[in-house]
């Protein structure tokens, strides 16, 4: 396992496109939902617990199918399992297509820095940050801790572009999250050897709803 591994796969600055989203952030600013870091603190809370739990559990079970028996040699039938389980919990068309649009990135960004077989689809993003987290040599529980830390991360940097807040109490808000993204990437992890189909499916409709309106907008600052 390389600890730089893992924080290179978290980092904002991976040329991975996630400085383009905002999950679902945009579209709550706009609803009036979240005014402050009070409120941001709710989202990303309930963020976590839903699309983060969701994405730590898949990202797992795609790190523990690609390292099967090796990284590079992994049965793509499970890998395309997975990633049509992960669709099936995505209910809105637009996040299913960000969310392949994420993973295509990322698989690009990786192939950049590890040997990252290549797919048959675009997987969605959780299944592919578990198939890059493999090619790394990371952990399953690494592959879920990345995709806990990215699911709150994301929409905390937005929040100080769209609300103006202020970056410091921003980050302290994501330090006092430490022990629930921790929390989050060890119940991910847990599942890791899960038959797909047994996969959490934690939903956040309002996620769901935001993001299809959010596409019907002509400007917006992210493109989710």
């Amino acid at each position: 396992m390389s600890s730089t591994a893992l924080l290179l796969l978290a980092d904002s600055r991976l040329p991975a496109g996630g400085h383009a989203h905002s999950g679902g952030l945009e579209a709550a600013v706009t609803a009036g939902r979240v005014s402050d870091v009070e409120d941001l603190d709710g989202f990303l809370r309930g963020r976590l617990a839903t699309a983060g739990l969701v994405a730590s559990s898949f990202a797992a079970a795609a790190c523990v199918a690609a390292a099967t028996p090796a990284p590079g040699r992994h049965d793509v039938s499970v890998i395309l399992e997975l990633d049509t389980e992960y669709a099936a919990r995505t209910p809105s068309p637009v996040l299913r297509r960000v969310s392949r649009q994420q993973g295509r990135a990322l698989l690009r960004a990786a192939r950049a820095m590890w040997t990252v077989p290549d797919e048959p689809a675009a997987p969605h993003h959780p299944v592919s940050l578990g198939i890059v987290a493999a090619a790394a040599g990371l952990s399953t529980h690494d592959a879920a801790l990345a995709a806990a830390y990215t699911s709150v991360t994301g929409p905390a940097s937005a929040a100080v572009r769209l609300l103006g807040l202020d970056p410091y109490a921003v980050q302290r808000l994501l330090a006092d999250l430490a022990p629930a993204v921790d929390e989050t990437a060890a119940r991910g992890a847990a599942h890791a050897d899960a038959d797909p189909a047994d996969l959490p499916a934690a939903g956040a409709p309002l996620l769901d709803i935001g993001a299809e309106y959010h596409a019907t907008w002509e400007v917006r600052l992210f493109a989710s």
